[in-house]
């Protein structure tokens, strides 16, 4: 999953930059109002950590412009400012959860597990697909119960086509799903990443099969029903 951490602060946005990539996740950095705006237009994420007080304005605006586009992306509000009438405002506008710093970077990790359980209009909780489960929340992979353990990017892979299953993804959308802006990503990253991926799905006998679509991108689908 794709997260975005909007913090002027660059000690803590290390961090939590760091604390997250640690857990599997992909983390794009931005510093203010306007690098926000823009990264928010280029990236569906799957959830954005929000300050409030940024160099170039109030991050609530950052808030506030999503939902008014209708977009439900998932907005933990991390910030130093602790009035409860804030709180109420900020909440009421939009964010799904508010976190006053100084916070434990375990309970935030906690906070943002529990707000990508929480069902979305595109990734359910858990997914699941021939002898394998994926806990969307914790990027937790079991097959036939067993839990097993991918490389990050692999997973991020498998993730985007297990929400799609069955249907056609994308190069581009896999790229985005599984490279920051900070990656230089090489032509046939995601190719490598998915005959590696399909490799050891065939080695855990997981039952499912990845067809590429030459030119298109590539589909996920239980052995039998591709």
């Amino acid at each position: 999953m794709r997260l975005l951490v909007v913090e002027d602060n660059q000690r803590l946005a290390t961090l939590m930059s760091t604390l997250l990539a640690k857990h599997m996740f992909t983390v794009d950095r931005v510093a203010t109002v306007d690098e926000a705006s823009v990264a928010v237009e280029m990236v569906d994420y799957d959830l954005i950590l929000l300050d409030l007080s940024l160099p170039d304005g109030d991050g609530g605006d950052v808030l506030r412009s999503l939902r008014r586009a209708g977009r439900g992306t998932r907005i933990l509000v991390a910030t130093a400012r602790s009035d409860v009438t804030q709180r109420i405002e900020t909440l009421n506008d939009g964010a799904d959860d508010y976190l006053v710093k100084p916070f434990s970077l375990d309970e935030l990790l906690a906070r943002i597990r529990a707000l990508l359980r929480r069902p979305s209009e595109t990734v359910r909780p858990v997914l699941s697909a021939g002898r394998m489960t994926l806990d969307t929340s914790s990027l937790t992979l079991r097959v036939d119960g067993q839990i097993t353990q991918l490389p990050r990017r692999e997973l991020e892979v498998l993730l985007s086509l297990l929400s799609h299953q069955g249907q056609l993804v994308s190069r581009r959308k896999l790229e985005a799903a599984v490279y920051s802006f900070d990656n230089d990503v090489t032509p046939n990253a995601i190719e490598a990443s998915i005959s590696r991926l399909r490799r050891r799905l065939d080695g855990l006998d997981a039952a499912v099969t990845i067809t590429s679509m030459r030119g298109l991108g590539y589909i996920l689908a239980e052995r039998g029903s591709a």
